[in-house]
């Protein structure tokens, strides 16, 4: 069981073989306060029927056991398309509590459990990222593909367009399309919040 763990999807009506996990760093686990995240992920599964995980944690090593717990125990884990991080950051790093951690270091501890996945950060982070850092990432995770956001509006959060990016995959599995496929349907919000993927 992973620690501090949301199903979002308990709609037995739900019959899907596409899910997305997410992971929010929070300021404290242990506060039971709904996130305006959780609500989103909850949003994601009534209106589109995408099943979801939603988890918290509040330190880098909190950050390791959730994925560790997903890699390793979650049945569903080959389901995951995209792997969905609410995480607080700057350019190639992420701060969780203050403390800040370089995706090369999130990479490394990591190495070869992320194949075949997207790992997808909100506008919370913005993702810019040298091309020789992006391919180190994806390089030692075996990640398909890093997505983001290369602008941070105070009043506009991604998780709209979020919400959209992820309910494309439910429709089409190759990752190209669906990027074009957003582009096409909210084209003034990707250009907005300057939506960007590395593979």
């Amino acid at each position: 069981m992973l620690p501090n763990r949301t199903k979002i999807s308990e709609n037995p009506a739900l019959d899907t073989d596409y899910f997305i996990y997410c992971l929010e760093a929070v300021h404290d686990i242990t506060s039971n306060r709904l996130t305006e995240t959780q609500k989103k992920m909850e949003q994601l599964t009534m209106d589109y029927g995408v099943a979801s995980i939603y988890n918290t944690c509040d330190t880098i090593e909190g950050l390791e056991t959730c994925l560790n717990t997903l890699v390793l125990e979650d049945h569903n884990f080959i389901d995951y398309e995209v792997i969905y991080l609410v995480i607080k950051g700057v350019s190639n790093s992420i701060c969780i509590n203050n403390y800040y951690y370089s995706l090369q270091e999130i990479a490394e501890i990591f190495e070869g459990r992320l194949s075949g996945k997207i790992l997808h950060f909100s506008n919370a982070k913005i993702l810019e990222l040298e091309e020789e850092e992006a391919q180190y990432f994806l390089d030692i995770t075996g990640a398909k593909a890093i997505s983001g956001y290369g602008k941070q509006l105070g009043n506009i959060p991604s998780s709209n367009l979020d919400m959209a990016f992820f309910n494309l995959f439910k429709e089409d599995e190759n990752m190209l399309e669906v990027v074009e496929e957003l582009h096409q349907r909210h084209f003034k919000m990707c250009k907005l919040l300057d939506f960007r993927m590395y593979y």
